[in-house]
């Protein structure tokens, strides 16, 4: 119930903030984060002149294609620069096929060095499964702050959209670690004050940097 409640957040919010670039940005970034491919992923999102670019690390390249596709398939989007890269963790898989391939070049010698050289080969063996281990828990320990970072960034954006006295849909909302990022132009400094009250007092937000401008 919570996870269809954040959905239907997020993509309330994204329909309504298509029609300028920060307003792309924000519908964009809400799509990623209500996926289930690729919404545990850190993928920045950039918005000019309709034109989205995405940049960032991803596991696999199914996921890379998810990313664009959503991108590319939001309401505003002229087109959409693809500069994801694949994790390089995703490599773990081809060092434990290379320490296998040199176990088995081991039995080539003598019976003794061929000893010597499988126990060398599991050795390496053993150090690759463990580096895969370590990767797998560094990926799940790095995916709960981006999901948290997601989930403030849509708080944030709803409680703007919902108050009458600031133009959310100019209001670009960025988090990372915590920390909420707004950038936009705004036609007062009262709503200026405003909007980084509103985000810092939503649950989860440690720090408020306020990049908004006043104008027309």
């Amino acid at each position: 119930m919570k996870k269809f409640f954040s959905v239907l957040v997020l993509s309330a919010f994204a329909v309504a903030c298509s029609a300028s670039d920060p307003g792309v940005t924000t519908a964009v970034k809400s799509k990623l984060a209500a996926d289930d491919t690729v919404s545990a992923l850190e993928i920045d999102v950039d918005t000019a002149d309709g034109v989205v670019t995405l940049t960032g690390y991803v596991p696999t390249q199914t996921a890379k294609d998810r990313a664009v596709q959503l991108a590319r398939e939001t309401d505003g989007v002229v087109r959409v620069e693809d500069r994801l890269t694949l994790d390089p963790y995703a490599t773990v898989d081809s060092r434990i096929d290379d320490t296998t391939d040199s176990a088995a070049e081991a039995t080539s010698g003598t019976v003794d060095s061929a000893s010597d050289k499988a126990g060398d080969a599991a050795d390496a063996v053993g150090d690759a499964a463990r580096a895969t281990g370590d990767a797998a828990s560094a990926a799940a320990r790095d995916a709960a702050p981006v999901i948290e970072d997601a989930g403030i960034t849509a708080a944030v954006k709803t409680r703007l959209l919902a108050d009458p006295d600031v133009a959310g849909l100019r209001i670009d909302v960025d988090t990372r670690d915590n920390v909420v990022t707004l950038t936009g132009t705004v036609k007062t400094a009262a709503q200026v004050a405003e909007a980084e009250r509103i985000a810092r007092e939503t649950t989860g937000v440690s720090r408020v940097v306020n990049n908004l401008k006043v104008g027309s």
